[in-house]
């Protein structure tokens, strides 16, 4: 599954950056490259050439304090609170810290070396104490709360402002007693370490790989997959082919080696990461960061965790999120019922019987494909060469939306020789920003995929424009050789571009209205995938890597035939992670033995035996490397009730590419930000709230489910 990395809390809704702390006054930027304004072209880019682990807490030092010092003026300031000398000056605080903490949020995420991960753990809990100290500013929250008691003089913009602002600082906080300040800075500060810690270990499992030496284990495997073993083992200074532990690299072995055995230890190895009682098991780092969240929930007033990060959510309540996962839930379950016994036919008929496990689904579904819809994804592989489907999301983004890209690789900076980098502008000419984008695994990189923004737009003075990113875990075979993605791959690279148009697109005044709640952020980016398969798109560049022939109308027809094939497989798996999430964050006191509840909680909803969740507990980054996903792994499916319903609007005007629902959607809703309340804006673009039909129509399920 795939996330986006946003700024959370009260200080990141005013500046898109965590808060300082007081300390050493700020050293000059020229002393240390990581504190320099960004400089060149397009604004100023980030300086990645520049960027090595031993500069950063000489940045983070300096930084923090300055932005202390930022924040410090504001709540000292001896004027009457207002709008201009409060809200305003609190949106462009700390923007230097913003940088540097931009730059050390990527090199975490992208190149985590041992120094980085002292680092993390060493001063994670110090930037949360940070942004504790701005929240809990009494003089700086009394500035705000006369501004908020005094907003309806402001114009709507501005008081959409000051209200989510007040709003967050009081769910941080800010009016607990100074004793319950310092604990929740505690809890603050605990959860900070734990979070680098299951990363840290969650990571060194993701960095393991299975040696093969003997090659007839690899029967039925690709050769395009051989390779990229082949590439690994190699880069490992090993003979043979090595199967790293990442989802990339383990899905095409689940899905095509005959050997079982092989099918076994690969899975096993992938669903077991964090959890081999060893140095690298993570169940007491989960335990402690479960009750810690109960234990900050009780103190500031709310019943669970969940209860507490749903506020600020178009959903509003965990019984919300609940009841639209249940309603989808039983759809999905009889569907994998089904698929497990059209599966379990073609077994039957193989010289060995076996009853199908979790690590014969992806094979055994593989071969119903072949046999109900004569569809091999191996076939599929030579039309969805990397370069060619980049070049086809551009090239919808243009279509759809005026956006015009213009490679500049070379020309700036970037921390890995492999990224690309494209200058965007849009229909009118006028600058917008820049996309990079780093695709391959590595080590030392975590696993997944997912987008960054370097730089957020603002119209406010002075102006900013975009630097977006997406990161992807694509498997790099040999040099020289095409790098040819699947089918599922070729989504997620348009799911994970569709979160950098939205960030492209942005249009709005105040950085405190750029971000949007959990539960929409996923939405942009899940109707980006629906133009993949397109039959303009297709045409243009699902070509064949060696031939140049555009996919054939007859392998379309398949695709689009086979759509909700296997759809009770991918609910099921995705779906159980998120109820256990939610279930997890809604224990009241937080005590749990992370193993013991997630087996209790699929055997209560009725998980089928033949497959596991997508993230088991263990391995669950979205839930326990920070808050920001944690009781929110609902979102996805929150998002594409959405999603497929904007997409139902296309079709309903005709045409994929019609022009006036491409424009209404940019600007009703990709545009704006936070600007107007999500759901409201939904209303405006759609006529009517969300229509659960759509998506159960979208994945095959019957839509009398619906209510």
């Amino acid at each position: 599954m795939y996330h986006i990395l946003l700024a959370t809390g009260a200080v990141a809704l005013m500046a898109g950056s965590v808060a300082a702390q007081t300390g050493p006054a700020a050293t000059a930027p020229a002393a240390n490259p990581l504190l320099a304004d960004w400089t060149g072209p397009y604004g100023g880019v980030p300086p990645w050439d520049k960027v090595k682990p031993e500069l950063f807490p000489a940045a983070f030092e300096a930084s923090l304090a300055e932005r202390a010092a930022d924040y410090r003026r504001i709540a000292d300031n001896p004027a009457a609170p207002t709008f201009a000398n409060t809200f305003v000056p609190m949106q462009l605080a700390g923007q230097r810290y913003g940088r540097v903490m931009t730059l050390f949020g990527v090199m975490t995420g992208n190149m985590n070396t041992p120094a980085y991960q002292a680092l993390d753990r060493e001063w994670s809990p110090k930037f949360a104490a940070a942004s504790d100290a701005i929240t809990f500013d009494p003089k700086l929250f009394a500035r705000i709360e006369a501004v908020h008691a005094a907003r309806a003089t402001l114009d709507p913009q501005q008081q959409r402002l000051v209200t989510r602002t007040y709003d967050s600082y009081v769910r941080q906080g800010a009016k607990l007693t100074p004793a319950q300040k310092v604990q929740l800075s505690a809890y603050n500060q605990e959860l900070a370490s734990a979070f680098s810690d299951f990363s840290r270990r969650l990571l060194a499992d993701e960095n393991k790989a299975i040696l093969v030496t003997d090659a007839a284990q690899l029967a039925g495997i690709p050769d395009s997959v051989r390779a990229v073993a082949k590439a690994a083992a190699a880069e490992r200074g090993q003979t043979g082919w090595a199967i790293v532990n990442t989802r990339s690299a383990v899905d095409p072995v689940l899905t095509f080696a005959t050997d079982r055995a092989l099918r076994e230890k690969v899975w096993r190895a992938f669903v077991d990461r964090g959890d081999n009682g060893d140095a690298n098991d993570t169940n007491a780092t989960i335990a402690r960061i479960v009750k810690l969240r109960a234990d900050r929930a009780h103190l500031l007033g709310f019943k669970t965790h969940a209860d507490w990060r749903m506020q600020d959510t178009m959903a509003k309540t965990p019984a919300a999120a609940m009841d639209l996962m249940m309603r989808v839930w039983p759809a999905a379950k009889a569907r994998v019922g089904e698929e497990v016994r059209d599966m379990q036919a073609i077994a039957d008929k193989g010289a060995t019987k076996i009853t199908i496990e979790p690590w014969d689904y992806r094979f055994y579904q593989e071969q119903v494909r072949k046999s109900r819809y004569d569809l091999d994804q191996a076939q599929l592989k030579p039309y969805f060469e990397l370069g060619n489907i980049i070049q086809g999301s551009l090239y919808a983004a243009n279509r759809l939306y005026g956006l015009n890209f213009k490679e500049i690789t070379g020309t700036v900076p970037v921390f890995e020789p492999n990224m690309r980098v494209w200058h965007v502008t849009d229909r009118n000419g006028r600058e917008v920003g820049l996309f990079y984008r780093d695709d391959f695994a590595r080590s030392g990189k975590r696993s997944g995929a997912w987008a960054n923004t370097y730089r957020g737009q603002r119209k406010l003075a002075p102006a900013q424009t975009v630097l977006s990113s997406n990161n992807n875990n694509f498997a790099r075979g040999a040099k020289g050789e095409p790098i040819l993605i699947s089918l599922d791959d070729a989504q997620t690279l348009f799911h994970e571009f569709g979160h950098a148009i939205h960030a492209m697109l942005q249009n709005v005044t105040y950085p405190g209205l750029a971000g949007t709640p959990r539960d929409f952020v996923e939405y942009p980016s899940q109707v980006n995938e629906h133009w993949l398969l397109t039959r303009d798109v297709l045409d243009k560049y699902a070509r064949h890597y060696q031939t140049g022939a555009p996919m054939p109308q007859a392998l379309l027809d398949k695709i689009e035939a086979s759509k909700t094939f296997n759809q009770g497989f991918a609910t099921a798996e995705y779906l159980s992670s998120a109820i256990v999430d939610m279930k997890l964050h809604t224990v009241a006191d937080g005590v749990v033995d992370p193993d013991a509840f997630e087996r209790a909680t699929l055997t209560e909803i009725g998980m089928p035996k033949e497959l596991v969740m997508r993230h088991r507990l263990p391995q669950f980054n979205h839930l326990f490397s920070s808050d920001s996903y944690s009781a929110g792994y609902y979102s996805y499916l929150w998002s594409e009730t959405m999603d497929a319903d904007t997409f139902a609007a296309f079709e309903e005007a005709g045409s994929p590419w019609d022009k006036p629902t491409a424009e209404r959607f940019a600007r009703i809703l990709l545009s704006t930000g936070n600007e107007t309340d999500r759901a409201a804006a939904y209303r405006d673009f759609r006529g009517r709230d969300p229509d659960v039909n759509a998506l159960l129509k979208k994945r095959g399920f019957p839509t009398t489910a619906a209510r």
